[in-house]
C-alpha cells in the first residue's frame, strides 16, 4: 500500500524551450512557491547579488546560460515534486534529449515576443516521439508581445499538437492588467514583484459581474468577455486524457520574473499531470508498481564539488523501492553493485537519502563502474530501452599544450566524456585523439571545465570530417579486410567499438557502395 501512495504523490517533469525564453526563471519561481526557497536567484543583471539556484557551474555564472541540466526535488500541497531544468541552447541538445527519458511529462516555455523558435521544434519532435504530455507557458507579457491569438495558431501549426488555453492575458505590456484563469473561473491581478511570495487572486464566478469593469477598466474588460466567448466557442471541452496522450497542450500566460501566473500554472500541473508511468525494457513492460526495485542512469556528472574529486551518477526510479546500502545488480557488467552513499538533490546542495520511490531521481557516487543508459535491478535483466548517442557534427582535434600535465589531461577527458558532454574518438594510428561535439560552444566549456578542475590546458584543432560512422559485420573476415585497408581513418570510440571517420559525404557513399557487407551506423546504440 505504501508503495502505491508514494506513487501517486510523485510528478516528476522537465522543463524546454528555445535559449532566452525563461526556463531557469520559471524554475526558481516554481521552488519559491514550493517553499524549498525564499528568495529567488537571478539569471543576469550587473548588480547580481544572488545567482539563480540551478545554474550553479562557475562557467553558467558567468554567462547567464545553463550547461548541464539540474536536478531539484520539494514538496507542494501534498505531493513530492522532482523538477529538471535543462539547457536551451543547441550546443547542450544532447544533454536535454537524455533528460527526457528521465521524466513522465514537460513544461514547454514559449517567449511571447519571440513565438516558437527552431530549438523548441526540435525538442517537440522528442516528446512527440515518446508521447509525453506537454504543457505550454507563454511567458514575458509584461514585454509587448504578439497577439495571443497568432501565438497559439503558430504553436499549433509549427509543433503539430493542437492547444486549449486555460487562461486568459488582459492585454500586455506596458498595459498589462493581469490574467484570467479559465479553468478556476479567477481574475489575478497584476503587480510586478521580482522575488517574493504575492497574495491569492480574486474569485469570479461570473465574467459579467461588474467588479471587472471596476479592477481593470470597462474596455479592458469588456474585450475580456469578448475573448472568452470566443475561445469557449472555437476550442473543445478540456478533455484531461487528451492531454496524457500526447495530443492536446493546455497553455498558460504569465510572466515568471515578476511572480506572475506561475502559481496558477503550479496548482493546475498538480491536478493534471500524469503520476509516473509503466517503462519499456527489452524484454517486457515494467509498471512502477511492482515490487522489485529498478532503474536507469540517465545523466553522470563529474566534480560537483571543486573541493572533493566524485563522480555522481543520476538514476531514475522506475519501479519498486530503491533502499541505500541494499545489494543491486548492475546489468551490463553483471556483477552485484552495493551504493552506501545516496543523495537527493537542490541542484548543488544534497542531502543524504534512505529510500526512493519510483518517479524520483537520485544521485548515487561513483567510482567509474557506471555509464549513461545503464540499468540497475533486483536481478531482472532486461536494459531500458531509448537514450541514443547521436553521431557529432563538429569533429576537432586535441593538441596538448603542456606536456607536464599529460596525465591530468587524460584523466580529465575521459570523466568528462563519460559525463556524456562529447565523444571522443583515438585513431589507431599515431595516437591522435578527437573530440566531437554537437555544437561549438561545448569546446569552450571542455577547455574551461579542464582548465579549473584538471589544471590541464589544451588547444583543438579542426579537422575537415563529415562523419563519424559505427561499424559492424556479420562476416568477420570481411570486417578485418575494410579494418586493414582503411586503417588511416579507423578510430576507436570510449567503448573500444570500432569507428569509420569520413572526410565526405560523397566518399562516404562511395566507401559504402564498394563494401556491401559492412553495416554503416550513425548512432552508437545498435
Amino acid at each position: 500500500m505504501a508503495l502505491k501512495e508514494e506513487i501517486a504523490k510523485r510528478r516528476t517533469f522537465g522543463i524546454i524551450s528555445h535559449p532566452d525564453a525563461g526556463k531557469t526563471t520559471l524554475t526558481e519561481k516554481l521552488l519559491l512557491f514550493g517553499g524549498a526557497i525564499q528568495t529567488a536567484g537571478a539569471v543576469k543583471s550587473n548588480k547580481i547579488k544572488m545567482h539563480a539556484r540551478s545554474d550553479w557551474m562557475e562557467i553558467e555564472k558567468q554567462r547567464g546560460i545553463s550547461v548541464a541540466t539540474s536536478v531539484m526535488g520539494f514538496n507542494y500541497n501534498g505531493k513530492k515534486i522532482n523538477l529538471l531544468d535543462t539547457p536551451g541552447h543547441q550546443d547542450f541538445a544532447e544533454d536535454t534529449y537524455r533528460t527526457l527519458t528521465a521524466v513522465d511529462s514537460v513544461i514547454m516555455v514559449i517567449d511571447c515576443v519571440k513565438g516558437v523558435e527552431i530549438q523548441t521544434e526540435k525538442l517537440m519532435e522528442v516528446c512527440r516521439m515518446r508521447k509525453t504530455p506537454v504543457i505550454c507557458f507563454i511567458n514575458k507579457l509584461d514585454r509587448e508581445g504578439r497577439d495571443p491569438y497568432d501565438l497559439l495558431d503558430e504553436i499549433e501549426e509549427k509543433l503539430d499538437i493542437k492547444v486549449r488555453p486555460l487562461s486568459w492575458p488582459i492585454s500586455m505590456g506596458k498595459t498589462f492588467k493581469g490574467v484570467y484563469s479559465l479553468y478556476n473561473k479567477t481574475l489575478h491581478l497584476f503587480q510586478p514583484s521580482k522575488t517574493k511570495i504575492e497574495q491569492d487572486g480574486e474569485v469570479i464566478e461570473d465574467i459579467k459581474d461588474p467588479i471587472i469593469d471596476k479592477e481593470v477598466g470597462e474596455s479592458y474588460a469588456n474585450q475580456l468577455r469578448e475573448d472568452v466567448e470566443l475561445i469557449e466557442g472555437v476550442y473543445p471541452e478540456f478533455d484531461v486524457n487528451e492531454y496524457l496522450a500526447g495530443n492536446v497542450a493546455p497553455v498558460f500566460f504569465g510572466s515568471a520574473v515578476n511572480n506572475f501566473g506561475v502559481k496558477e500554472l503550479l496548482d493546475c500541473f498538480i491536478e493534471l499531470a500524469p503520476a509516473p508511468k509503466p517503462r519499456e525494457t527489452e524484454e517486457r513492460v515494467i509498471a512502477p508498481d511492482e515490487n522489485k526495485f529498478s532503474g536507469f542512469i540517465f545523466k553522470i556528472h563529474a566534480n560537483m564539488d571543486p573541493n572533493h574529486r566524485n563522480r555522481i551518477a543520476f538514476i531514475r526510479v522506475c519501479a519498486g523501492k530503491f533502499e541505500r546500502g541494499a545489494n543491486y545488480y548492475h546489468v551490463r557488467s553483471d556483477k552485484k553493485i552495493r551504493f552506501s552513499n545516496v543523495t537527493a538533490f537542490m541542484a548543488q546542495e544534497k542531502e543524504l537519502v534512505d529510500e526512493a520511490w519510483p518517479g524520483d531521481i537520485v544521485g548515487l557516487y561513483d567510482t567509474g563502474n557506471l555509464k549513461i543508459g545503464d540499468t540497475i535491478s533486483e536481478g531482472e535483466k532486461g536494459i531500458y530501452k531509448g537514450i541514443p548517442s547521436f553521431s557529432p557534427e563538429i569533429f576537432k582535434e586535441v593538441v596538448n599544450k603542456d606536456a607536464m600535465k599529460t596525465k591530468q589531461l587524460e584523466k580529465g577527458l575521459n570523466q568528462l566524456m563519460e559525463e556524456g558532454v562529447a565523444q571522443l574518438f583515438s585513431y589507431e594510428l599515431g595516437a591522435r585523439k578527437v573530440v566531437g561535439t554537437v555544437g561549438a560552444l561545448q569546446f569552450e566549456v571542455i577547455q574551461h571545465r579542464l582548465k579549473h578542475e584538471y589544471g590541464a590546458s589544451c588547444d583543438f584543432m579542426s579537422m575537415n570530417l563529415y562523419k563519424a560512422c559505427w561499424i559492424s559485420s556479420k562476416d568477420k573476415k570481411k570486417l578485418n579486410e575494410f579494418v586493414d585497408s582503411k586503417y588511416r581513418h579507423i578510430a576507436k570510440d570510449k567503448d573500444g567499438k570500432l569507428v569509420f571517420m569520413a572526410e565526405s559525404r560523397a566518399w562516404l557513399t562511395m566507401v559504402q557502395d564498394n563494401f556491401p557487407d559492412i553495416e554503416f551506423h550513425f548512432t552508437s546504440e545498435f
